[in-house]
């Protein structure tokens, strides 16, 4: 029988089967997919085959995993050299960011959406907490949502304590598996609760004396809306590690460059000290905004080459 997995705690899995009854999943033995190696074999949005194990206890065994869709990876925690796979099979991303308490910065905004783009995913950013901005927050916000819509990401906000525009975002996730992800503190679990009030998912302040969120979210999980569609809760992540990028391939995940490579002297251009490229020039024209150019130098400075 197939099933569609929806909580993963490293050990145990809780799976959806086919007539929608909710069941405890172990694997037996290691699974191996695509010579991947992450440290979680099994993800959330995985669609399974399952045995049953013990009928009394309602438990299966996984036995096999189908091809994903898709799939959205960071570095592990635990080994910056592992892939830690935070969910498959998703129809768009959702990122959940602040201008204030806590400040989610630029450079963390694309870092998630080159990881989305390498995985074709669609992503919607969503600044909450309007309610707190005041005239520069507000100027801030207008700025990038002009930088980011422009390339095509739809760019929204949101304050869920005043509920303002929650409605709209909700229209958004109707009949699509969307991943919610970003810093903890952000208002993930808040905007969740105002979905599913019966679950309260615990919510915490932001650390005061670091200014970033406390992690509430253990473990990645799904849930069924109840206008259609899923949502897939993810751990606050404080830092997203770029998984498999190599330098080469960075630009092809940031649209606007894209649109350019073709025009660059070299085809093998980095956009950085070559002549005749086409990404400076249009950097130095301004229909390639100076921040985001900045930010795809930065990353490219950080990414590690690996060795074959």
């Amino acid at each position: 029988m197939k099933a569609t997995v929806y909580k993963s705690t490293g050990s145990w899995y809780v799976v959806q089967n086919e007539e929608g009854v909710f069941l405890n999943a172990r694997i037996l033995g290691k699974f191996k997919i695509d010579g991947l190696t992450s440290t979680n074999p099994i993800a959330v949005g995985d669609v399974v085959t399952i045995e049953e194990e013990n009928e009394l206890e309602g438990s299966v065994t996984i036995t096999e995993i189908d091809d994903r869709k898709n799939y959205i990876t960071r570095t592990s925690p635990a080994n910056k050299h592992k892939h830690h796979i935070i969910a498959s099979n998703i129809g768009q991303s959702l990122l959940f960011a602040t201008l204030k308490d806590p400040k989610t910065s630029q450079g963390f905004i694309d870092r998630f959406l080159i990881t989305s783009e390498a995985y074709q995913i669609p992503s919607i950013i969503v600044f909450n907490k309007s309610d707190l901005y005041k005239e520069k927050e507000l100027e801030k916000f207008a700025a990038i949502k002009s930088i980011y819509e422009t390339i095509g990401y739809k760019v929204m906000g949101m304050s869920i304590e005043k509920n303002i525009g929650v409605e709209e975002v909700k229209i958004l996730l109707q009949d699509k598996t969307t991943l919610l992800s970003g810093h903890s503190g952000v208002g993930k679990s808040s905007f969740i609760n105002t979905i599913f009030p019966a679950l309260q998912l615990k919510t915490q302040d932001v650390s005061g004396w670091s200014g970033k969120g406390l992690h509430t979210t253990t473990f990645a999980e799904m849930f069924n809306l109840p206008f259609g569609g899923r949502v897939i809760d993810t751990p606050g992540i404080r830092e997203l590690g770029l998984v498999d990028i190599p330098k080469q391939e960075l630009s092809h995940y940031f649209p606007e460059i894209r649109e350019l490579i073709n025009d660059c002297q070299f085809n093998n251009c980095m956009h950085i000290n070559e002549p005749g490229c086409a990404v400076k020039a249009a950097v130095q024209q301004g229909s390639i905004h100076i921040d985001r150019y900045i930010s795809y130098c930065n990353i490219l400075d950080k990414i590690e080459e690996k060795s074959y």
